[in-house]
């Protein structure tokens, strides 16, 4: 049951992404809520189907976007292994986690999306590209970092109630 919630959300979160989100660009850059989503829902407590939702993500905005399948799937897979990393160290200081999954995570996707295009050999600046679409998609990331945990956190206190206490 617990698992069955992946799906809606994941579908909405992708849907959202391609038809409403991608449209609100800061120069080049705009906000990844698929990467954001999932960095909230693994820095919940007890969560313990992060890494699904991150496989079943990445492959789902492989297939919807054009960058090669692989990218948003090592992306997406690295975001949830910080998120468990910090959650372990900076377990009391929740917001500050998804701050600092939030910009590594972008930094990481948004780098190794443009080495891939460059091997595949789409011309384009290093400097022009950091500047107009890395740091802007940073900045529309941290944004949504706030709004989304929330609603992630109340998602995961709904799916995973703590247990009562007698």
């Amino acid at each position: 049951m617990r698992n069955l919630i992946a799906v809606p959300v994941i579908v909405l979160a992708v849907i959202l992404q391609s038809a409403v989100v991608s449209r609100m660009t800061l120069l080049a850059g705009y906000a990844d809520l698929t990467l954001v989503m999932l960095a909230a829902w693994a820095l919940q407590e007890g969560v313990e189907s992060a890494w699904h939702w991150a496989a079943a993500t990445g492959i789902l905005v492989g297939f919807v976007s054009g960058i090669p399948l692989i990218v948003p799937l090592i992306s997406y897979l690295i975001v949830v292994a910080l998120a468990n990393m910090l959650q372990r160290r900076v377990w009391q200081a929740p917001l500050l986690a998804m701050f600092s999954v939030t910009f590594l995570g972008t930094m990481v996707s948004n780098l190794f999306s443009l080495i891939v295009l460059r091997f595949f050999g789409a011309p384009f600046v290093i400097g022009d590209a950091l500047g107009l679409l890395v740091l802007p998609s940073v900045l529309l990331n941290m944004l949504f970092a706030i709004p989304v945990y929330a609603v992630m956190r109340d998602l995961a206190k709904w799916a995973y109630p703590a247990p009562e206490v007698e």
